[in-house]
């Protein structure tokens, strides 16, 4: 009896740790609710100030949603976001509902690959930081990272994962 309540313990722990590491990777639709990446259609929204008000972290996804086939995204040097050039893009996508994994901290930058969005405002410029950075420090000043300032998070991420694995540790030792 105590071993099978023992193996339930542990069975529990193992999942809340697996619920816990999925918990702390967003997938976030550049543009917000409206999701739409194309020309902003008015001068009072800009998709950069869009991504001062989020913090993406290395793991973090963002999505951009467009009409395959009359729109793309370029991922883009920071000279070629400044200039709106498409010739020579890090990566192209074209499917319409592109997913990018944001893999590595710094400024990361986009541009709409039809010619004339970006300079009519169809790009993005956003700052990705790691976990660790997110949790303990002070989110990096534009002029670190030449990207825009976004707004500090709480440690909560970096907790639940603590816990998560003091759970696993709990979990196997209920076992032995």
């Amino acid at each position: 009896m105590a071993s099978s309540t023992s193996l339930l313990v542990a069975i529990f722990f193992c999942i809340s740790f697996l619920f816990f590491l999925s918990v702390d990777a967003n997938e976030v639709t550049v543009g917000g609710k409206s999701g739409d990446w194309k020309i902003p259609s008015s001068s009072s929204f800009s998709f950069n100030e869009w991504a001062q008000k989020s913090r993406f972290k290395v793991g973090d996804s963002i999505v951009f949603r467009y009409e395959a086939g009359k729109d793309s995204v370029l991922q883009v040097t920071r000279e070629a976001y400044e200039k709106c050039n498409t010739t020579s893009p890090k990566a192209s996508y074209s499917d319409g509902n592109t997913k990018v994994k944001l893999d590595q901290s710094g400024p990361v930058y986009f541009i709409s690959g039809t010619e004339g969005h970006c300079q009519k405002g169809q790009k993005l410029r956003l700052v990705v930081v790691t976990p660790r950075d997110s949790a303990f420090s002070p989110a990096p000043s534009p002029s670190e990272f030449d990207g825009p300032a976004v707004a500090p998070t709480s440690g909560a991420a970096t907790l639940t994962g603590a816990f998560a694995f003091l759970s696993l540790v709990l979990g196997f030792w209920t076992l032995f």
